[in-house]
């Protein structure tokens, strides 16, 4: 439920922060969308304070974060691998604090050895190229785009442990499955539609400029060629 609660988070941060909408269509596709998921994957839901905090303690600063990371590639210039290398080191500062009161203890006890040592590298590289797909995602689309991109995943996920593995998701999963696969890809239609819009569309200044460069021109070329006199 987090997770889902991170879409209208980032709809209202853009309108707050960069005063950019999000048209009527694509609202009503999001909400189609949240709803398929959450029909998909929440079959446990249980309420505490104390698990409400830490959610909203995640959500604010997850929809800031992908915003920040999208607005500043686009608009900024930065590459995907430059905003890693701004933020990976405090990232790491944070974790190295928050490992001793979040992980349980052990670390030192643990079976250093070759095969485990490999295993967590691995899955240190793995996790570096999941955060650059991320960014680069970020990038080319838009804050909005990567969380419905995250959702497609969690689908994704889910049908194929229903098809590969045989897994009995229960059939109202199936069915959210299904109108959150729906939502997306009308979802992704309207995007590329408003891009495709977007990008042939010419600017109303650009346009009356030239049209009024093109009236004097045909004007000039019908004018009379005008000898002069001679003076007797």
């Amino acid at each position: 439920m987090a997770k889902i609660a991170v879409t209208p988070t980032i709809v209202a941060a853009e309108f707050i922060l960069l005063r950019k909408g999000v048209s009527f269509r694509k609202v009503i596709t999001l909400v189609i969308v949240s709803f398929g998921v959450a029909v998909a994957t929440v079959t446990d839901l249980e309420f505490n304070i104390f698990g409400a905090c830490v959610a909203v303690a995640w959500i604010i600063p997850s929809a800031i974060n992908k915003i920040l990371w999208s607005n500043l590639q686009q608009s900024g210039n930065w590459t995907a691998l430059a905003l890693m290398w701004k933020t990976t080191p405090i990232t790491i500062f944070f974790f190295l604090v928050l490992m001793p009161l979040m992980d349980p203890p052990g670390l030192l006890s643990f079976n250093w050895n070759f095969k485990n040592s490999c295993a967590i590298m691995i899955s240190a590289l793995l996790g570096f190229l999941l955060q650059w797909s991320g960014a680069l995602a970020l990038g080319a689309t838009s804050a909005l785009s990567h969380v419905v991109l995250g959702q497609f995943k969690t689908i994704v996920i889910m049908l194929s442990g229903f098809l590969v593995f045989k897994s009995d998701p229960g059939l109202t999963s199936l069915y959210g499955a299904v109108i959150a696969l729906g939502g997306m890809s009308v979802y992704t239609y309207l995007g590329l539609k408003e891009s495709t819009t977007g990008g042939k569309r010419i600017p109303s200044a650009s346009r009356q400029s030239s049209l009024s460069l093109k009236s004097k021109v045909i004007i000039d070329e019908e004018k009379p060629e005008t000898r002069p006199v001679d003076s007797v």
